[in-house]
């Protein structure tokens, strides 16, 4: 079952699933914070932009920091044509062990060309949410700091057997840009 705003409030302030917490939507510039069946998260304020300026290959296994430049305190980056942005949530998440996020572009953004691939927030999952950002288009794309950057629907289901928490996930309370890695 998707939830309501009634009931990622409730779980917000009573379970601190998400904090800080936006308890409506903030239209200044690009909106953030609850919706009808959703949540407009923020992206902070440090950027890794990918880059092929050092010849290297992007390994899941074996990921180099010579795969991009840091970008920090900037009220805004541009993501350069066909390449790619990381950054991090201004929120932390505690994921309860049946609930389930689901993160999706927000419309502003995907009207641009700006892409946000999916990515799961599972049951028991604690943490600083890292962010992708695909820029599809021949054009730079303008990506801003501490303003809304993507969307989390969230899912309700039964009990797992094992959470995220239970076995240990290599993402468990990550902050900041975690980059890929291996177990």
């Amino acid at each position: 079952m998707i939830l309501n705003d009634k009931q990622i409030k409730e779980l917000a302030e009573g379970q601190e699933m998400i904090s800080p917490f936006v308890g409506e939507s903030i239209s200044k510039g690009i909106s953030h914070g609850l919706n009808s069946f959703g949540y407009d998260l923020r992206c902070g304020s440090e950027f890794k932009i990918f880059t092929n300026i050092k010849g290297a290959t992007a390994d899941p296994k074996n990921f180099s920091e010579d795969n991009f430049i840091t970008v920090k305190n900037e009220e805004s980056i541009l993501i350069p044509p066909n390449s790619f942005a990381l950054a991090s949530s201004l929120e932390y998440f505690k994921m309860p062990r049946n609930v389930t996020g689901l993160v999706t572009a927000k419309s502003t953004y995907a009207r641009c060309g700006l892409g946000v691939p999916p990515t799961v927030l599972e049951g028991g999952w604690n943490g600083v949410l890292v962010l992708e950002f695909s820029n599809h288009t021949s054009n730079s794309i303008r990506l801003y700091a501490n303003s809304g950057a993507a969307q989390i629907l969230f899912f309700q289901g039964e009990q797992p057997e094992v959470s995220y928490a239970d076995r240990n996930g290599k993402y468990q309370n990550q902050t900041g840009i975690t980059l890929a890695k291996s177990k």
